[in-house]
């Protein structure tokens, strides 16, 4: 016979092992709950002094009715206890001796507003290199970099609009002219400028010459000077001739009783160069008071283009005043006033140490002030000489040395030619003689 419970306080079984049914009348199963809450009620107050426990039967519905009242009424629920167990008491036990740990929530990031003001913040350079920064942050300097190559940027496009006022299109008019070639005008002077240092003689070659000196050149050239006007050749010619001239005496000796026949034969050279009808040998000849034979001149010929390596094509002084007189708009006068000075320099033998385009230059800068036109060297003569007034004095001034003594003396070849109406009486203009002085 079982006992009962009670009297054991530390052993707990169950009573009913089929899980708390038993066969009642007629043989239905019927739940004891009497007996098991009680057991059940015994075995809670001797493991942990639980205070006794409500029926576990519960009506759902009217539950959650509670639930949803209480919860609307904000009352706080009735807590309803299960049946401890043995693994339900080991887990209270548990949470009793664990401290309870507070977990706290890292605080979620909010982005920053890019639309309130107090985020933007604005630097000024100025301010920034006044607080003493060693290290200034490369936004202010590209910053910085970038307005101050706008400035100068801005300065030189004042400046070539300046400029582009003072300077005048000399070649607009030619446009539609094929035979000005505007396209490559500036390249060809270009070119000429590279050109002449090389068909320029050393200024001493007279040196060399034994038998000869620079007053028997200077004869020769104005000899010449009159034959070319009486074959009436062209301008080109006469330029051409005395380069020529002085090419060869700079590279082969010559006795004085051959000079003459140097001169003609370089005068023979240029027409079959320049000219369209070329004088005969024999005219030349005769114009040397038959001094030389035609197989002479021949002879001389071949031992002149052998000397200058056949090399005929050089700028001459002639080329660059066409230029640059066009760039001076020039008129009639200021052309035969130019013309005339330059031919003056071609017989003395000191000119030669300035450069054809400078010659050029300087004529028509002489002439300006001779004529009184202009006492300036303006930016478009500038630009297309590539000289400034200040490079040009010094030959001016021989120039005007030479206007001044050019109808004395026997070299007066150039000024009797340039006294005729056919040249517009250019030699009788006066000297620009304040040109003389150091500076104005």
């Amino acid at each position: 016979m079982v006992g009962s419970d009670e009297n054991y306080s530390g052993v707990m079984r169950p009573s009913n092992p089929q899980g708390g049914l038993r066969p009642g009348v007629g043989g239905k199963l019927t739940a004891g709950l009497g007996q098991n809450r009680r057991a059940l009620s015994t075995i809670n107050r001797n493991v942990i002094g639980a205070p006794p426990l409500v029926p576990c039967a519960v009506n759902k519905r009217n539950v959650i009715t509670d639930n949803k009242a209480n919860a609307v009424n904000k009352i706080p629920p009735v807590p309803i206890h299960r049946p401890i167990t043995r693994k339900l008491a080991a887990q209270i036990a548990s949470k009793q001796q664990q401290p309870v740990v507070e977990v706290k929530k890292p605080p979620i990031p909010v982005p920053p507003n890019r639309n309130e003001s107090e985020d933007c913040i604005i630097i000024d350079a100025d301010n920034y290199k006044a607080t003493g920064y060693s290290a200034v942050p490369m936004f202010v300097q590209h910053t910085e970099a970038m307005m101050e190559e706008i400035d100068r940027m801005d300065e030189e496009i004042e400046m070539e609009d300046v400029e582009d006022w003072s300077i005048v299109d000399i070649d607009s008019s030619d446009k539609n002219n094929s035979l000005a070639v505007v396209e490559y005008i500036d390249d060809i002077y270009a070119y000429y400028k590279k050109a002449e240092i090389v068909s320029c003689v050393p200024p001493n070659y007279m040196e060399q010459q034994f038998d000869i000196n620079e007053r028997m050149r200077g004869i020769l050239i104005d000899w010449l000077i009159e034959v070319h006007y009486k074959f009436e050749l062209m301008e080109e010619t006469l330029y051409l001739t005395v380069n020529l001239i002085d090419r060869f005496l700079a590279v082969k000796s010559v006795i004085r009783k051959k000079l003459q026949l140097v001169g003609i034969t370089a005068m023979l050279l240029a027409c079959k160069y320049e000219e369209v009808s070329v004088p005969v040998v024999e005219d030349l000849i005769l114009i040397s008071d038959k001094a030389y034979t035609r197989k002479e001149v021949l002879e001389m010929e071949k031992l002149m283009v052998n000397a200058l390596q056949f090399n005929m094509t050089v700028p001459t002084a002639y080329a660059f005043m066409r230029r640059f007189l066009k760039a001076a708009q020039s008129d009639k006068k200021l052309e035969l006033v130019s013309f005339f000075l330059i031919e003056l320099c071609l017989v003395e033998y000191e000119i030669l140490r300035f450069p054809p385009s400078m010659l050029a230059a300087a004529a028509i800068f002489t002439a300006q002030c001779t004529l009184g036109v202009s006492k300036e060297w303006n930016k478009t003569c500038e630009k297309h000489s590539s000289y400034v007034k200040d490079q040009l004095l010094e030959c001016s001034k021989l120039m005007v040395s030479f206007h001044q003594k050019a109808a004395i003396g026997k070299l007066t070849g150039v000024h009797r030619k340039y006294s005729t109406s056919k040249y517009g009486h250019a030699a009788r203009c006066e000297p620009a003689s304040f040109l003389l002085e150091a500076w104005f």
